[in-house]
């Protein structure tokens, strides 16, 4: 396990002009399921289709159409349930939300509002120097997505896209535990983290199959800890939900805004509206979208059509046994068995691209040595070529030749940051390319101590200067270096010429 200190929710605290206010955050996150068929038809998910390509005869609420459950979306929302140690509804149940849009062609949504696949569960979100927070799910509920209306094709016409319609998403509600824009943005990238490992959901948070709607509200202090107490609502002030947020980033700076908004209502004597609202980036504001509705609005009532979902235990525990190593523990093994950094193991675990390319370099191999390739050179060389780790001309195969050309002496570091760059332009094997252009390090110490000795009576002066300044007989090491082509051990010319130099 992690060494983590769970702390108490340190609220972002905003100074007024009647004093100091308190955010409270709750979030509503829209994971698209990670599958090839939608949640109710056998039509395709395949993003960037042809509009209206993937619709089949329910999804487009052609009379008569009868929706069937697709099982893997259900073994997908049970795997996130187990992910995030929640509670598994072996009984749950459809309902059908009523509303009407024009990208909605049933004229309802199929949704779980009384009895959700999923129930109480947790994300642990790290903020840095070992601090952690806890972050409670109230449930997880499947449900299908809308369409997509456009409306910038033709200036007298909007367009209908029902390629999204009746796509599987489940939906992850948290309760108003978040105090923060940066925790908030935190805790979508942790449960980000967590599906991609699961496979459950790809994260594509620009292609919308992530997306948060963020509930804003605002108290004095204190009244936090009187909710937390009572369970009483009424303390945490009036709730503004900002829909469709699709950036992390974006995310933070309208939290920051609609915060600030509420508070300067507040003060002016005003109060907040329960309300809807869309985050505009450019102008970097939140504007009222719609009244928010309550949940009778919807008119919700059991879909006829679908029989309440049974799953057996059985079932439940084969998925689990099943489940992938996820990263808050891949993260404390990389710490434990390879003596790695927080902030090493961080960054390897935090794509499991990462982290399954690494193991690959590291697997028999030093693996702090491995950490410091894959992150320092690799990344860093992808990130100024714009490539990610799928992408990368370096397998990690040659990558672990490398390092495990280094540790066995046959390289400097220098030399094998030259191999790197022939391997990551050209390709080829790194051992291979050591022996055929003569790149392996010199270790001979009689041809190290020649090169020495060639220095060190080429340059008296050099000499009584580092003799007494002792600092200066690195000069004589870059010196035999130089003259060796960067070929011969560094540890074995520095001796040599403290010995020589009688340091």
């Amino acid at each position: 396990m992690l060494d983590l200190t769970f702390d108490t929710p340190k609220p972002k605290i905003i100074a007024g002009a009647t004093g100091d206010w308190e955010l409270v955050i709750g979030m509503e996150i829209h994971a698209q399921v990670a599958t090839k068929a939608k949640l109710f038809s056998g039509a395709s998910t395949q993003f960037g289709a042809e509009p209206n390509s993937n619709v089949a005869f329910v999804d487009a609420g052609m009379p008569g159409m009868l929706p069937v459950i697709n099982e893997e979306c259900v073994a997908q929302a049970v795997r996130t349930g187990l992910g995030i140690k929640a509670q598994i509804n072996l009984w749950s149940a459809f309902d059908r939300k009523n509303y009407f849009y024009p990208d909605l062609p049933q004229g309802y949504q199929i949704s779980q509002l009384y009895h959700p696949i999923v129930g109480e569960g947790e994300v642990i979100v790290e903020m840095g120097n070992g601090i952690a927070r806890r972050v409670r799910i109230e449930r997880i509920h499947l449900e299908q997505d809308a369409g997509k209306s456009i409306h910038d094709m033709d200036p007298h016409m909007s367009f209908v896209d029902l390629n999204r319609t009746g796509v599987a998403l489940m939906e992850i509600v948290s309760r108003p535990d978040i105090r923060g824009p940066e925790e908030a943005a935190a805790y979508v990238g942790k449960l980000r983290q967590i599906m991609r490992y699961l496979g459950t959901c790809d994260g594509n948070m620009q292609n919308g199959n992530l997306r948060a709607d963020v509930n804003v509200s605002v108290c004095k202090p204190g009244a936090y800890e009187r909710f937390m107490e009572t369970g009483d609502f009424g303390h945490l002030g009036t709730r503004c939900e900002i829909k469709n947020m699709n950036s992390m980033r974006f995310i933070q700076a309208a939290i920051e805004y609609e915060a600030r908004r509420q508070i300067a209502l507040l003060e002016d004597g005003g109060s907040v509206t329960q309300e809807t609202r869309l985050y505009d980036p450019d102008k970097n504001e939140t504007r009222s979208m719609r009244s928010k509705e309550e949940a009778h609005d919807y008119r919700y009532f059991p879909d006829p059509d679908l029989l309440p979902l049974e799953i057996e235990q059985a079932w439940v525990d084969d998925i689990a046994a099943a489940l992938p190593e996820l990263p808050d523990a891949k993260k404390a093994r990389f710490m434990a068995d390879m003596g790695l950094s927080d902030y090493d193991a961080s960054v390897l675990t935090a794509e499991v691209a990462n982290a399954e390319y690494f193991e690959k370099v590291a697997e028999g191999r030093d693996g702090k040595l491995s950490a410091n390739w894959v992150i320092n050179e690799l990344f860093g060389r992808l990130k100024k070529d714009d490539k990610s780790i799928e992408d990368s001309p370096v397998s990690p195969e040659q990558l672990g030749q490398i390092v495990g050309l280094i540790t066995k002496g046959d390289i400097s570091g220098k030399i094998a940051k030259d191999l790197f760059e022939i391997v990551y332009t050209e390709g080829g094997n790194p051992e291979a390319i050591v022996e055929e252009r003569g790149m392996k390090q010199v270790t001979d110490t009689g041809a190290i101590e020649a090169a020495v000795d060639e220095v060190i009576a080429g340059n008296p002066a050099q000499v009584e200067k580092a003799k007494q300044n002792p600092k200066l007989a690195g000069w004589f090491v870059g010196q035999v270096m130089k003259s060796t082509g960067g070929k011969a051990n560094p540890a074995a010319v520095n001796d040599l010429v403290m010995k020589k130099l009688g340091l």
